[in-house]
């Protein structure tokens, strides 16, 4: 009797459907590019296909896996569901902006106003959802006239995110200096906008190229330094500390100690591959005289890269 209530036991268990995410769980999934997200976002747009926060959560896992079409599908599903949802209209102007690049120049001009809209709307609905005021800007300042384009749309904008966010707003006077061609002015405002806000990984990032950019080197080593101290695993910190040193000739020591730190360690998505560590290193090496190392090290990026111009020109001045 015993046996036959265990066996009946687990086949009611067997029979319970499985573990449902929520809404906040397949979130935090996504954002943290976990394997769990897809099947948990699934789940929750087969559930319930008339919820407009599925649907977002579906584009934006379709956005990860560069499938702009399906995601402008997602989106725009969103956005009739729930037409006054800010964040369905924001999605959707991303859906348009990743598809927009997959799409010849025809296509392209049909489709950026629709992109423009999205984001238009979504500030509209929601004046404080400044992602959207920050991808209407550039927007403004990348779309020719004929869709929309306004480089005075754009300073508006800014303006607007100056009052109601200001370490967003002196990143978007960067950009606008920037499209000016005032990479000094730029670089104040980068700078500025991180020390307003020095926990952005992408407003430090961004301070710190600006700071190579104008070749204030000393400030660009600091910073730099500062953040591999401050975290030891931040593995874009170390490339641009060696490509500080490569670009400028400055502490090649360094530069080269930076590099192959970074070779070591794992790389997200979007970091530089190691073939370019191996060139900064060979540049390092170059300008410290040791050219024997920096042949082995232009040979290595040679091998991730065997068609590159710039690693074979490198290699190529070397004295032999």
């Amino acid at each position: 009797m015993r046996f036959r209530s265990l066996v009946f036991c687990l086949a009611c268990l067997a029979a319970l459907p499985a573990f449902a995410a929520t809404f906040a769980e397949a979130d935090a999934w996504l954002k943290a590019k976990d394997a769990r997200a897809a099947p948990a976002i699934a789940a929750l747009v087969k559930a319930q296909p008339k919820s407009a926060e599925a649907r977002i959560l579906q584009a934006r896992l379709l956005l990860q896996q560069g499938k702009g079409d399906d995601a402008v599908d997602a989106a725009s599903e969103a956005v009739e569901l729930a037409p006054g949802n800010a964040q369905a209209h924001y999605w959707l102007g991303n859906a348009y902006g990743t598809r927009i690049g997959q799409v010849g120049s025809v296509s392209q001009a049909f489709m950026a106003p629709k992109l423009r809209d999205a984001f238009e709307q979504a500030i509209a609905l929601d004046p404080n959802l400044h992602d959207a005021r920050t991808s209407l800007i550039e927007y403004y300042l990348q779309a020719p006239a004929m869709v929309g384009g306004s480089v005075d749309k754009a300073r508006a904008q800014a303006a607007e995110l100056a009052k109601r966010d200001p370490p967003r707003g002196h990143y978007a006077r960067a950009r606008l200096a920037m499209h000016d061609k005032q990479p000094d002015v730029a670089a104040k405002a980068y700078v500025a906008a991180w020390e307003a806000r020095p926990e952005s990984v992408t407003y430090r990032m961004a301070a710190g190229l600006a700071l190579q950019e104008t070749k204030q080197w000393d400030r660009a080593f600091g910073l730099y330094q500062g953040w591999t101290s401050e975290d030891p695993k931040a593995a874009a910190a170390w490339y641009q500390l060696g490509r500080t040193a490569a670009l400028s000739g400055q502490r090649l020591d360094v530069g080269a100690s930076a590099l192959r730190r970074y070779l070591t360690l794992p790389l997200a998505p979007g970091q530089p591959e190691r073939h370019y560590a191996w060139y900064r290193l060979g540049q390092v090496q170059a300008l410290a005289g040791d050219s024997a190392a920096a042949r082995a090290s232009f040979k290595e990026a040679l091998k991730g890269e065997p068609g590159n111009a710039d690693f074979k020109a490198a290699l190529a001045a070397l004295p032999s």
